[in-house]
């Protein structure tokens, strides 16, 4: 009885290391497909379209963007949302 005990568990071990095995070369095969479709196709559209999301050009000294900020009238500040 002993031995058939000691089997079963060498059994579920086994099961339980190719268990995680495989779901790491899934997790790993799909994580990939997703980042490579979100990030590639993103990244394909936006060359075709000419879209920068990161002003990289350094027109002065410094990267700072003007804001050009304007005074409001009280309103427009009391009522934000």
């Amino acid at each position: 009885m002993a031995r058939i005990k000691q089997i079963f568990d060498e059994f579920m071990e086994g099961s339980k290391l190719f268990g995680e095995l495989i779901s790491s070369i899934i997790n790993l095969l799909l994580l990939s497909f997703v980042y490579f479709v979100g990030v590639g196709l993103t990244s394909i559209f936006a060359r075709i379209l000419g879209e920068k999301f990161i002003d990289d050009k350094i027109t002065k000294d410094s990267y700072w963007e003007e804001l050009n900020l304007t005074t409001q009238s009280f309103k427009e500040y009391y009522r934000q949302f």
